[in-house]
């Protein structure tokens, strides 16, 4: 198995003549000077740490370097970034090799894929397949860093990658593109601020089907429709969460979606939605009532509204991460609303299943600093015993405070 030839490399299966197909199709949505730039800063950040290896799991880190964009996650699948090597290597399933070669700009010398013989088996993994290139690249007697905490990286895979390379010694550094990531270039803010004028829209068609009488998954199935048509500019994104819709007594708690049920009167639901461009998000929630509003539901929205606001006046760059969620805290606190749990965090590009990049969070004890160009989503979610309330904003931090990416009324709906 170690001394096997690999079983697919594109430079050895692209038509004699014909050139590369890269972008043909799918055009990459940032120019090569940008993705030069990314590649630069991680083997900056790589050289600081000691790394002389680095294997990339995470599909939004993978999409961040090269533009590699596929449904192919739910299988082991990587980009190497070498110090010793000029361009990253795209390690893949042989099926979704012309999905490398359409979607990113590494060269075809640089893309590897194997057989569907590793996939899903019980004696063999991808994993075998990676070290067999790490050694034929001679890649396999170095410091290799990890993206230990990774949802798309499993325990088998490192104990594979650990048997068939003992000469590299490991080291876990899971948040190293991700805090590249969390400031934004001016064309990753442009399709953050696109799918926030499509969040516009698809709040609207939301709450234009949370009626009495309409089935929960009727609404979702104009929320997704709402999602994918974009504006008259330009289309949507997949969002990395599905809509989000807990009704009843469900809004006592954040991560329902939907039932076949007609939404009835007298019920409160949440719509925690998002929008994508290039699987850059803008997520938002708001709530809607049916009927008249049970006075602690009235009073809640508005101690949150106004503590969102005080938050977002406490943004700007030098600000920590805790001294936002400290101001939401002192307009809160004193009128009764109490949150353990943080009321925000990092996003931006990201793939299911979440919208979150996992580095910054609006809590107690984060001391992370703020940077224009950084982008959050200010979720301060209050679950009860039996209801709950969420009205959230997503905003980039700027040179002088904060821009909201979705302006929407900040309130309870109220559906008589």
């Amino acid at each position: 198995m170690t001394n096997e030839t690999p079983y697919q490399h594109a430079s050895a299966v692209s038509p004699v003549g014909c050139p590369a197909r890269h972008g043909d199709i799918w055009p990459l949505p940032f120019s090569p000077l940008e993705y030069a730039d990314r590649l630069l800063r991680t083997k900056t950040l790589m050289k600081a740490q000691g790394i002389e290896v680095l294997l990339v799991f995470d599909p939004a880190n993978m999409n961040y370097l090269t533009g590699y964009d596929g449904w192919s996650f739910y299988v082991p699948q990587l980009i190497v970034v070498a110090l010793a090597e000029p361009e990253p290597l795209w390690i893949g399933r042989g099926i979704d090799l012309n999905g490398a070669r359409e979607t990113t700009y590494v060269d075809d010398g640089n893309l590897y894929a194997y057989s569907d013989r590793y996939v899903h088996h019980d004696h063999r993994h991808p994993m075998d397949f990676v070290a067999h290139i790490l050694r034929e690249r001679e890649l396999d007697n170095a410091r290799v860093g990890l993206d230990m905490d990774s949802y798309y990286f499993s325990a088998r895979g490192y104990e594979v990658l650990r048997r068939q390379l003992p000469h590299a010694s490991f080291t876990d550094v899971t948040r190293l593109i991700s805090g590249l990531r969390s400031i934004k270039s001016p064309q990753e803010l442009e399709y953050m601020r696109q799918a926030g004028q499509i969040m516009q829209r698809v709040m609207k068609v939301a709450l234009g089907n949370v009626e009495p009488g309409i089935r929960q998954c009727d609404a979702v199935g104009e929320i997704y429709r709402a999602q994918m048509r974009g504006t008259q500019a330009y289309g949507g994104d997949y969002p990395a969460i599905a809509p989000m819709l807990p009704t009843g007594r469900g809004t006592s708690t954040p991560h329902l979606t939907w039932t076949d049920k007609p939404f009835v009167r007298d019920e409160a639901c949440i719509l925690e939605l998002a929008a994508a461009r290039y699987h850059y998000h803008c997520p938002m929630a708001r709530t809607v009532f049916m009927g008249d509003p049970p006075k602690r539901l009235v009073d809640a929205a508005m101690i949150v509204a106004d503590g969102v606001q005080a938050a977002l006046d406490a943004v700007k760059p030098g600000a920590t991460c805790e001294a936002i969620e400290a101001a939401w805290r002192s307009v809160t606190a004193p009128r009764g609303i109490v949150k353990e749990s943080r009321i925000g965090y990092s996003m931006g590009l990201n793939y299911p299943p979440d919208w979150g990049e996992h580095t910054m969070s609006l809590r107690p004890g984060d001391r992370s600093v703020l940077e224009p160009g950084m982008t959050f989503h200010l979720i301060p979610g209050i679950w009860m015993d039996d209801w709950g309330v969420e009205i959230s904003e997503s905003f980039v931090v700027t040179a002088d405070g904060y821009e909201l990416l979705a302006p929407f009324p900040r309130k309870l709906f109220v559906k008589p």
